[in-house]
């Protein structure tokens, strides 16, 4: 990336003609779904015949089928990916005899699902540019998965070709800035109108790349509300591993993963699992959520400590959520925009009693009423895990919790409809050290900080303090 490109303003016609006029670039466009919207900037602008080998829209299903092999599902990250390989095979074939010592060959698709007639299902897609770096090198590819929040085709197909073209420059020319590479893919487009849920780099170049630290960058630059990680440390797109699936969410900074946070997975588990059928007790998802605002440290965002979390909870086979959504309603419409499975949050004394804190409400015209009506919105409940005063050794549950007096009526009547649950502990020695407890015993030396975390979370604990 050049000094001038990283300050310059382009618009998307600015970005297709300098790929245009780009004599090393040369590839092939195959879009499925809202038109050929991103292949169109390239011939919009001038010098087209400089990029464009050729352009390609596969609708018909048994066209498709027969070009890039069946599929289970047609807007997919398996469909994306047979795209991408069988144009950028197909194109060096021809071409890279005659042109392989002076060009980087790159394919670009898209498969989307955009808005039809009469249709009011989700609009999403996936798209995708597989490339060479050098001449003759092996290819790399980039993968992003989008939703589209206009409520018109025609507004939904301008947004797709934007930020297909926004991906190809960023490839070519960004690629070496993260942070610019994905603050660019929204160039020209708002919030409102796409959300970028998803970010890969793989193949020859990018091997050191780490993309839990792409989608880290997409929460960050606000792209998104929240990423995942499964356990082996794969980035996913959410609709693909939570469609379906009940969900357990543990809110908390994980700085260290402790036994406490373990137990109080293990104590939802037993009882969340009674309200389910059997068949859906292996399908649930235990999600460990970190939000970013535990991760700031001196104005901006600590990747360093976010990583040794993530690799904590992993190594405890442990999705990892990362999110920048504060207030629980906003966590419980994320999720259930992906299940219709019941969710289950656990929450410590400590968190329930910062649910009825006019703060997390005050941006809402119906209040704390409206926070608690959207919380509940969907088949959620709150599991509560028990807190001990050191002093006294009272022991604080959901049953003896006391909340504002003003609010004790709507307190009960969650409780009473089974909408809070109480958990216990499985260990009341558990309750006698918190994280930063553990965090002190680590810098002092003390040994008796390995007792309180897991033995697969400690090599990062002592990383973390």
């Amino acid at each position: 990336m050049t000094k001038e490109l990283a300050q310059e303003s382009l618009s998307t016609y600015d970005k297709a003609l300098r790929i245009n006029l780009d004599s090393e670039k040369y590839g092939t466009f195959a879009e499925i779904g809202a038109g050929q919207e991103v292949a169109n900037w390239f011939f919009r602008a001038s010098a087209s015949a400089g990029t464009v080998a050729k352009t390609i829209s596969a609708y018909d299903m048994t066209m498709s089928d027969a070009i890039y092999g069946k599929a289970k599902r047609y807007v997919s990250r398996e469909r994306i990916g047979a795209m991408l390989k069988y144009e950028y095979n197909l194109l060096v074939e021809r071409l890279g005899a005659a042109r392989g010592d002076s060009t980087t060959f790159f394919s670009f698709s898209n498969t989307v699902r955009a808005r039809g007639y009469k249709d009011t299902g989700e609009c999403h897609g996936w798209l995708g540019i597989h490339f060479q770096l050098k001449p003759h090198m092996e290819p790399c590819q980039i993968l992003i998965h989008v939703r589209l929040l206009d409520q018109t085709n025609l507004d939904q197909m301008e947004a797709l070709g934007i930020i297909g073209t926004n991906l190809i420059f960023a490839a070519f020319y960004f690629r070496d800035d993260l942070k610019r590479f994905t603050e660019s893919l929204m160039d020209g487009l708002s919030r409102d109108q796409v959300e970028v849920d998803m970010l890969k780099f793989s193949g020859e170049g990018f091997e050191m790349i780490d993309n839990r630290l792409c989608h880290l960058q997409l929460v960050e630059s606000g792209l998104t509300d929240a990423a995942m990680f499964l356990p082996d440390g794969e980035v996913v797109q959410p609709a693909e591993a939570l469609y379906k699936k009940p969900l357990i969410l543990l809110r908390g900074s994980f700085n260290p993963v402790t036994n406490l946070h373990m137990d109080m997975l293990q104590q939802t588990r037993e009882v969340f699992h009674q309200s389910l059928p059997e068949g859906q007790h292996d399908e649930t998802i235990e999600l460990c959520e970190i939000s970013m605002n535990n991760l700031l440290r001196d104005g901006g965002v600590d990747q360093l400590a976010f990583i040794d979390r993530a690799d904590a909870l992993q190594a405890l086979g442990k999705t990892v959520l990362i999110s920048r959504c504060p207030e629980f309603h906003r966590i419980a419409s994320y999720l259930s925009r992906y299940t219709s499975s019941p969710i289950g949050i656990v929450l410590s004394i400590g968190l329930l009693n910062e649910l009825f804190k006019a703060k997390w409400s005050e941006n809402l015209s119906g209040g704390i009423l409206e926070s608690f009506g959207r919380l509940f919105k969907h088949e959620l409940s709150l599991y509560v895990y028990p807190w001990q005063n050191r002093k006294t050794r009272h022991l604080v549950t959901a049953e003896n919790f006391r909340t504002p007096e003003n609010l004790t009526h709507l307190y009960n009547y969650l409780r009473e409809e089974g909408r809070i649950h109480s958990i216990p502990c499985g260990d009341d020695h558990l309750l006698e050290h918190t994280g930063r407890d553990v965090q002190r015993m680590i810098a002092a030396g003390d040994e008796t900080w390995k007792s309180l975390v897991p033995e697969l979370a400690q090599s990062t604990a002592v990383v973390l303090r």
